[in-house]
């Protein structure tokens, strides 16, 4: 007897353990269901899944033995569970039973979290929902919302997952794919409140994300709209473009929108791009480096690298979705050096204004800083995520591990340092806006009281010369310009007429024309000979031109007519609908040898002389035609007014400047003198 109940204890003994080795190995088969038991209608589908890579469309079927699979967890990726840098076809089953004795609900339906990268779910053998795209036509979604899919009337069954994850990125581990967080079974209405609160979870994990973004996109909004209002304020402009940058990434890759990882991917890498060059923009006017032509140079040349190659670089993701994606990911690769030296730039722009010792505030130094440790994060991190999954370097992992949280919030380095970043930026940018402010303050300032200086030393109003007419018109293309007139009566009769152009715009020209004025002014109590005036005015201005130099002609009328003028380059008087053969001298200031001859010319009753600054002759269209001599000749007759009226309505680019000289018809005695008076004829004399 003994030994017919020793080798019945064996029998025993070896079917447990059989039966125990069968369940360490694969306990999961459609004969041993999992029951579910539902709290307030809901149950998570956790523990072990049963799991095999590979595709084959019969594992959807609930009658195929999946008992030699092996078993995997669902709350963590393939990747960490020994298949490690796998990408392509997976598979996951589950028999679920509904316990009895409990209460069921009625349709059952199921909240699927994340799953990297697309997936089909199958429920006893039917197709009830897909997410992504399978190849030939893969899509898939960098940040994947969760899904609910309804199942029908609550019963029994087999719950299959078709899973495709994409080809690893350069930045990936390789610890990715499948499932990251269990799936959960329950009523429809279980499921819309689970949905809820996951919804709820991850917006409240991302509201830090959200308010940065949301301030960074009010910076945008606001320095465009300050750009716009002062064109002249191109850090504004730069500082804008930097900060929309990060809205706009958000909005492609960041807030679970159904837009495909590839297309997002691909115009991410332009926005990127646009942030980059922005910033290293922000950084020249910042550290002051504008007056650096190579260095502009080289920024001009490099920002164009920069937005063709993220361009390409975009265009390459394309290339994922192909079938055999190395190629694409060896080009993507190719292009990492390029990316980590662009990264690097604005770290040498921080070195080029040390090295130069540039002197600045220190809010432009703590954005510097700042600018460095940010970038310093971001190339870090990237350098040593690239490739992580045959270097295993965890660094880059750990440098966008989160340092601490706030109100459940993961904040990292990165976005610890881009957050100072804005910071740092947006007073810099404060501060240098009001330094501009003041300066312009200033410069105003300086203009109206040049403006004032001019108005008094160019005459409003034009003086009585008995025997002649004389108009002018005088209409600066700027606040302060640098064209003059004078029209000084003479004890014995007659006027001299001075008319010039400072070359230049603004306070220097300004400044150029009172030093003019006052000299004419001073000259015509010595001497009233145009020739002998030019070449005073000529001494006076040598060396005083720095680099540029005036025109001027002027002109002496006698009650009868006589006329005198010389001209040092300025543009000819026009009488009688052309223009007169005025001898010209070099203009003033640029040589002390230069001489100046005197033209007598004899002026009509009633016949008008008119003179003209080039800012009549060169008005410029929209489309860039020139107003011409032809138009002046055309219009040389009719009061000064009109002339300049004519030539600001065709295109005004510089100082207009009208004088019209008109004789009068002389009185019965004037003429009987006049008559017996012997009339000049054309002569030049040098002064």
């Amino acid at each position: 007897m003994r030994l017919p109940r020793l080798l019945l204890l064996i029998f025993v003994a070896e079917i447990a353990n059989v039966n125990m080795l069968m369940f360490a190995a694969a306990p999961s088969s459609p004969a041993i269901p999992q029951a579910a038991t539902f709290d307030g209608g809901l149950t998570t589908l956790d523990g072990p899944w049963q799991f095999h890579l590979g595709d084959d469309s019969k594992w959807a079927a609930p009658g195929f033995d999946d008992s030699r699979w092996e078993r995997l967890a669902v709350n963590k990726p393939w990747g960490e569970q020994g298949h490690a840098n796998v990408a392509g076809y997976a598979w996951y089953r589950r028999y679920v039973s509904l316990a009895p004795g409990e209460k069921q609900p009625e349709q059952l339906a199921i909240l699927v979290p994340s799953v990297e990268d697309s997936y089909e779910i199958y429920w006893n053998g039917q197709l009830v929902g897909t997410s992504g795209g399978l190849p030939p036509h893969a899509a898939w979604y960098d940040d994947i919302r969760p899904h609910t899919w309804g199942l029908g009337p609550a019963q029994s069954g087999v719950l299959a997952f078709r899973v495709w994850k994409a080809p690893f990125g350069s930045y990936d581990n390789g610890k990715q794919g499948g499932f990251y967080t269990p799936p959960s079974l329950g009523s429809p209405t279980a499921i819309a409140n689970a949905m809820s609160g996951v919804d709820y979870t991850w917006l409240r994990a991302h509201q830090l994300v959200f308010g940065l973004e949301s301030l960074y996109g009010l910076v945008a909004v606001l320095g465009f709209a300050f750009w716009l209002w002062r064109r002249d304020q191109w850090l504004a402009f730069w500082m804008a473009c930097f900060a929309a940058a990060k809205p706009l990434a958000l909005v492609l890759l960041g807030l679970k929108l159904p837009i495909p990882e590839v297309i997002g991917q691909g115009l991410n890498q332009p926005v990127y791009a646009l942030g980059d060059i922005s910033l290293w923009y922000a950084l020249l006017w910042l550290l002051d480096l504008r007056g650096h032509s190579r260095l502009l140079r080289l920024t001009r040349i490099l920002a164009i690298i920069e937005f063709s190659e993220s361009i390409v670089d975009g265009l390459l993701l394309i290339g994922w979705t192909r079938p055999n994606p190395v190629p694409w990911q060896i080009f993507d690769m190719a292009l990492m050096p390029v990316v980590m030296l662009m990264e690097l730039y604005p770290v040498f722009l921080i070195a080029f204004a040390l090295l130069h010792k540039m002197k600045l505030d220190p809010a432009r130094w703590i954005v510097a800083a700042l600018s460095f440790l940010s970038q310093t994060i971001f190339v870090a991190g990237v350098a040593f995520q690239q490739g992580s999954r045959f270097t295993h370097i965890t660094l880059g992992d750990k440098l966008g591990a989160p340092l601490f949280e706030v109100l459940g919030n993961r904040v990292n380095a990165r976005a610890l340092s881009e957050t100072l970043l804005l910071v740092g930026l947006v007073y810099a940018v404060y501060r240098f806006s009001s330094e501009n402010q003041r300066r312009q303050a200033r410069l105003e300032e300086e203009i109206r009281n040049a403006r004032a200086v001019q108005q008094v030393l160019i005459p409003d109003a034009i003086p009585e010369v008995p025997g002649f007419k004389v108009e002018s018109v005088y209409k600066p293309a700027d606040e302060v310009g640098g064209d003059f007139f004078q029209i000084l009566p003479l004890a014995g009769g007659g006027v001299l007429t001075v008319i010039g152009d400072v070359s230049g715009k603004g306070i220097p020209a300004a400044m150029t024309v009172s030093l003019l004025v006052g000299t004419v002014r001073t000259l015509a109590h010595f001497t009233q000979s145009p020739a002998e005036i030019l070449a005073a005015m000529n001494q006076r201005m040598l060396s005083r031109s720095q680099g540029g130099f005036t025109t001027c002609l002027i002109l002496r009328a006698h009650p009868d007519g006589a006329v005198t003028a010389a001209n040092a380059g300025h543009p000819s008087p026009y009488l009688k609908r052309r223009e007169l053969a005025i001898e010209n001298g070099l203009p003033l200031g640029l040589s002390a040898g230069a001489e100046y001859r005197e033209t007598r010319i004899h002026l009509a009753e009633n016949e008008q002389l008119t003179l003209v600054t080039d800012g009549v002759v060169e008005a410029r269209s929209k489309s860039g035609e020139l107003f011409g001599f032809e138009r002046t000749l055309a219009i040389a007759a009719e009061p000064a007014e009109s002339i300049a009226q004519a030539a600001r309505a065709f295109g005004q680019h510089d100082d207009i400047t009208v004088l019209t000289l008109r004789r009068l018809r002389a009185q019965p005695a004037e003429a009987e003198i006049s008559e017996r008076l012997p009339q000049p004829v054309w002569s030049s004399s040098a002064a």
